[in-house]
C-alpha cells in the first residue's frame, strides 16, 4: 500500500463540549436530527485532505458489501436532504469545490460531502456488522482490519470494553430510533496532528508525556437510524486541537 503525504493536518481552535467531563461509558446523550452534521472552522481543510484519500486512496478509506448498496445509497440521499436540499447533481460546498452525485458510488460521494466519517452496520443475526464505511481519518485502527465484523470485534483491543459494555452497546443499537440520533464522545493524546492515523491493532500508539506538548484528538459519535434498510449509521466528526488551544479554551486536561 503507498504512503500518502498529507502534509499539515487543519487544526480546530475550539471544540462545542468539555472532553474531559467524565461520563460513565458509553455516555450517551439524545442529539436532535438537525444537529447531526457539523461544519467547523475546520472544513476547508479537512475536506480537501478527505479529496485527496478518495482519489489517491480509496482502497484504505472506502469499504462496502454489496449487499449494503440500498443502505448506502439511503445513507447518501439523507445527508443531501439535510446538506444540499434541492441540489441537482452538483453540490458546491461551502469551501467552493463543487462534488458530482455520484449515485453509482455512494460512499465516495458521502466522503466529499462532510467532515464525518460515516460507517454503516446492519443487523446480522444477534449482533450489527460494519457493512459499509467511509473512513478517512481513522484513529489508530485500520478499516481492514474491522470491516465486516460484528460490534464487539471491531472495539478490539479497547481495554474498558469488556462483554458486559458489548451487551449495553448492541441493547443500544437495536434501540436507536428514526429521527431520534444519539451521541457521545471520546478523547485521547496524539504526538502529532495528523487526521489519517491508521494503525493496526498489533501497534502501539506514540503518545505525548501527560501534561505537556501533544495534540488533543476528540471525535463526536453519532448513531443514526435509516428509516428505510434500518441500517445504523456510526458517524464520527474528529477535532484536532494543539494543547495550547485546549488550554486557551479554558478546558482541563486534568493532568493527561
Amino acid at each position: 500500500m503507498k504512503e500518502l503525504d498529507i502534509g499539515s493536518a487543519p487544526l480546530q481552535s475550539h471544540i462545542p463540549y468539555d472532553p474531559f467531563a467524565e461520563r460513565p461509558l458509553p455516555g450517551i446523550q439524545p442529539l436532535d436530527m438537525a444537529a447531526w452534521l457539523i461544519r467547523d472552522e475546520a472544513f476547508a481543510g479537512q475536506m480537501a485532505l478527505r479529496d485527496r484519500l478518495v482519489a489517491e486512496r480509496p482502497e484504505a478509506v472506502l469499504a462496502m458489501e454489496p449487499a449494503a448498496r440500498p443502505a448506502a445509497e439511503e445513507l447518501l440521499e439523507l445527508v443531501l436532504g439535510l446538506v444540499a436540499p434541492g441540489a441537482g447533481e452538483i453540490v458546491t460546498r461551502a469551501d467552493g469545490v463543487d462534488v458530482p452525485v455520484n449515485r453509482a458510488r455512494p460512499l465516495q460521494t458521502l466522503a466529499r460531502l462532510v467532515q464525518e466519517d460515516l460507517c454503516i452496520l446492519e443487523k446480522r443475526g444477534d449482533e450489527h456488522v460494519m457493512t459499509a464505511a467511509v473512513l478517512c481519518f481513522p484513529a489508530s485502527w485500520r478499516l481492514d482490519e474491522k470491516f465486516g465484523r460484528p460490534l464487539i470485534d471491531i472495539h478490539e483491543p479497547v481495554t474498558a470494553y469488556d462483554a458486559g459494555i458489548a451487551a449495553r452497546v448492541q441493547r443500544l443499537f437495536d434501540g436507536v430510533r428514526v429521527g431520534m440520533p444519539l451521541w457521545r464522545f471520546n478523547r485521547l493524546w496524539y504526538v502529532d496532528p495528523d487526521l489519517h492515523q491508521p494503525r493496526s491493532i498489533h501497534e502501539r500508539r506514540p503518545k505525548p508525556e501527560p501534561g505537556r506538548g501533544g495534540y488533543l484528538r476528540s471525535e463526536r459519535q453519532c448513531l443514526v437510524r435509516l428509516e428505510k434498510t434500518r441500517a445504523v449509521v456510526f458517524s464520527i466528526h474528529t477535532y484536532v486541537m494543539a494543547r495550547a488551544a485546549v488550554l486557551a479554551q479554558g478546558l482541563d486536561p486534568k493532568g493527561s
